[in-house]
């Protein structure tokens, strides 16, 4: 490897490779963010009760059913697959054309989102019963009992997963190549036709991948520590509960 041909691509190239980090991060973060609200109305969804009979339970059924057929279809696929499939069987099939950046979120968003709606199910399942029956015996539905009392103790548990899928997806961007997507690997494998130097190319884009990996991971991290409060966190009740030496003499000269 030659550090100088490095310190010469990157002189070179660097609007590229900036362009092309920053396209990844904006289709990964899109991405996450829509799949985050995907993924959580269906594992909503899924979470619903099922009435014992009549229309409800029906039209429930074949929801799950949908729902159930769609996780299974993306998580067991490999993106680069279903990039081809959405975006030039699209055309083929339905005569729609689509643009590439569009194409590129729906993608990530719709693979993301039924990574997400397992992980809030299972968030949500592992919520204690006791709950549940708490916000129903005081007169809340399904939906009052999530979005009050349920999803948020559900989304703190669930940050670093949610996390990882974000440094997933700035990583498997690199597939949306496929439909001509200029994201970072798409820009370094230009780079890299220019001037044959593979090896040196796709050194940079590593280092900017983990650049980018590695700083989200901190974000997140710092995040989840805010969430949790300070570590010495006392609660007021119980801190007035506590008998100093302090109190038990202040107490003593007043009763004197």
């Amino acid at each position: 490897m030659s550090f100088d041909w490095i310190i010469k691509i990157i002189s070179s190239n660097w609007p590229m490779f900036i362009r092309g980090a920053g396209m990844t991060l904006y289709v990964s973060m899109i991405g996450t963010i829509l799949g985050f609200i995907i993924g959580l109305i269906v594992g909503v969804v899924r979470t619903i009760p099922m009435p014992e009979h009549g229309a409800k339970r029906i039209v429930l059924k074949v929801i799950n059913t949908i729902l159930t057929i769609y996780i299974e279809i993306f998580r067991g696929t490999p993106m680069i697959v279903q990039a081809m499939v959405i975006f030039y069987g699209s055309y083929q099939a339905l005569g729609i054309d689509m643009d590439r950046l569009g194409a590129a979120i729906f993608i990530v968003s719709i693979n993301t989102g039924a990574y997400m709606s397992e992980i809030i199910r299972g968030g949500i399942v592992s919520i204690d019963k006791g709950q549940f029956e708490a916000a129903h015996a005081i007169g809340m539905n399904h939906i009052q009992t999530m979005v009050n009392v349920i999803l948020p103790q559900v989304i703190r548990n669930i940050l670093p997963a949610t996390g990882n899928e974000f440094v997933i997806n700035i990583k498997d961007t690199s597939v949306l190549n496929v439909i001509g997507v200029t994201e970072l690997y798409f820009q370094t494998k230009s780079v890299a036709g220019n001037n044959f130097h593979f090896f040196e190319s796709f050194f940079v884009a590593c280092v900017l991948y983990f650049i980018m990996t590695f700083t989200v991971t901190r974000i997140l991290r710092y995040i989840e520590r805010k969430l949790d409060g300070p570590d010495n966190y006392i609660m007021y009740a119980n801190q007035m509960q506590v008998d100093t030496p302090e109190n038990i003499l202040r107490r003593t000269k007043n009763w004197a």
